[in-house]
């Protein structure tokens, strides 16, 4: 038919023009000095926080259980934050070596020459962590008494020790972390003398949530638990 016939020769028409002279298939995208946004939500980066303190080395212990130390990769933990009673200047150069952004709070036995300060915040994605000792809380552990630091520093996680035994708890909606001793070194304080289970914590961070995982020594063995904290959550619960 005139209708197919004319549509036959419209194609061989466009088969013969093919590309306009001159004009070359774009190979390089986006444009150069242009700068491609990709406007989907993006995911907040995972951050890693290792908290520990009450090491006492070498007075009550001679070191980190060497199981720990497999596990402290250099490289691998993007911040540390440690409740001080480390006694020992090795000790802060080898936790520097396995984390270079270092924050020591001053322990009730670390020497006053180390210039370790009383206190210290920083912010990890949509998170304020605070660090101290614990010896200066009245009385010590007191979670109120905890919680009222924890609101003058303005920080949602306050990490703590001098107990040298761990516990998480949530208090006003912000959360309380006490990673234990370390090295298991003993404390007159909570077990009469007697050496504990080695602990520390190591937080992922992520936005307004943090995953905490405590690794604990039991009879040789590394044993993992894990709390969660989300903050408008637990905000929302008190």
């Amino acid at each position: 038919s005139l209708r197919t016939g004319a549509a036959e020769q419209g194609r061989g028409r466009k088969r013969k023009q093919g590309r306009r002279p001159g004009r070359a298939r774009r190979t390089d995208w986006p444009p150069a000095g242009r700068v491609w946004r990709d406007s989907r939500p993006q995911a907040a980066a995972m951050v890693l926080v290792l908290c520990m303190g009450d090491l006492h080395i070498p007075y009550r212990a001679a070191d980190l259980p060497e199981k720990f130390k497999a596990l402290l990769v250099p490289g691998k933990i993007q911040h540390a934050l440690v409740t001080g009673d480390l006694c020992s200047r090795d000790v802060y150069d080898y936790l520097k070596g396995v984390c270079g952004d270092l924050h020591v709070a001053k322990g009730e036995f670390d020497d006053p020459a180390c210039g370790y300060p009383e206190n210290k915040v920083i912010s990890v994605g949509s998170l304020r962590l605070g660090v101290i000792h614990g010896h200066q809380i009245v009385p010590w552990g007191d979670a109120d008494a905890l919680a009222s630091v924890q609101r003058q520093l303005g920080c949602d996680i306050l990490v703590s020790g001098h107990s040298h035994q761990f516990r998480t708890r949530v208090c006003d909606g912000r959360l309380l972390v006490d990673p234990g001793s370390a090295t298991g070194a003993p404390s007159s304080l909570r077990t009469g003398g007697a050496m504990v289970n080695p602990s520390f914590v190591l937080m992922d961070v992520e936005g307004e949530r943090a995953t905490v995982y405590v690794y604990e020594l039991v009879d040789g063995e590394v044993k993992v638990e894990k709390t969660l904290y989300d903050k408008a959550a637990a905000a929302a619960a008190e």
